[in-house]
């Protein structure tokens, strides 16, 4: 009877350190605010690292913005960002963090379709900031997205690169002079309507604002990639921004991989893409 009474000690011990482990685990959540740029309400899928929900820590925080036609959902289904991110942690290449996803359909994260620019700077971060245990420092903001959501997050740390400490550009939609026939920037309605408007991608992409960038002199160091074999020809370019920044003694790293345009090459760089730009980040800290 005491070997019994032993053995189901143990066993309800052992069950009680899983559902105490399970309940301190990393988690997606997914959160939804009123946004005045919008006008509507807006969704937002966050990773929360382990032990977020029991520690009085503040955490780093990366936004990942999605592609064309894509949502904040897809860096959880198609990218696996959790089990990426638990395993940069757990390897010490990353701190423990905080990652925010939000929804944007086909905005290209410009102000024409709907005022999405304003709505990530003025509503997102201070949404976050407010209701998240996340630091609020431009060192532990940083940034990253693919193909449209690349164009995006460069746009964003070129404009404001006083909020930002580095950034990740998966083969990021930032053709110069216009993009091809074949991208979906020439479809959806957000540089012209009905029709594409050349004059309006011009006015929109980096070129415009790269020496309002440089003038601040508060470098971003940035992460750029590309699948080879890109339908987009992305390869080109990433090398063409990589070259742009280097010979202005601009940080940045450039990997061109094997792959297309998809989810089996981003999937495979995030890793990658997020151990490079949390080497820039501030460390989780103490506060309220």
């Amino acid at each position: 009877m005491i070997q019994h009474n032993r053995w189901w000690s143990l066993w309800l011990a052992a069950c009680a350190l899983l559902l105490s482990s399970a309940s301190f685990a990393s988690e997606i959540v997914t959160r939804e605010f009123k946004s005045n740029a919008l006008g509507r309400a807006w969704k937002y899928e966050v990773y929360l690292p382990t032990g977020y929900e029991t520690s009085r820590l503040r955490y780093p925080v990366l936004y990942l913005l999605h592609g064309n036609g894509g949502a904040g959902r897809d860096w959880v289904d198609k990218g696996k960002v959790q089990s990426v991110a638990d395993g940069l942690i757990a390897s010490g290449d990353m701190p423990a963090a905080v990652i925010v996803m939000p929804d944007a359909g086909v905005t290209w994260y410009v102000d024409r379709k709907e005022k999405m620019e304003t709505a990530v700077i003025r509503d997102l971060f201070p949404e976050v900031e407010r209701n998240l245990r996340v630091l609020s420092s431009r060192e532990s903001r940083l940034i990253g997205g693919l193909s449209m959501g690349g164009y995006g997050s460069l746009r964003f740390v070129l404009k404001y690169p006083e909020m930002f400490a580095a950034a990740a550009l998966l083969s990021p939609a930032i053709y110069v002079p216009l993009p091809p026939t074949n991208s979906g920037a020439r479809k959806v309605g957000t540089f012209g309507e009905p029709e594409f408007d050349e004059q309006v991608w011009k006015n929109l992409n980096y070129p415009t604002l790269w020496q309002g960038y440089l003038e601040k002199k508060m470098p971003v160091p940035m992460y750029v990639n590309s699948g080879d074999d890109d339908e987009f020809m992305i390869e080109a370019e990433a090398t063409k921004l990589y070259s742009l920044l280097r010979s202005n003694q601009q940080p940045a790293e450039l990997r061109i991989v094997d792959g297309g345009h998809n989810w089996a090459m981003w999937g495979s760089t995030l890793g990658d893409a997020m151990k490079y730009v949390f080497r820039y980040a501030a460390k989780p800290a103490s506060g309220e």
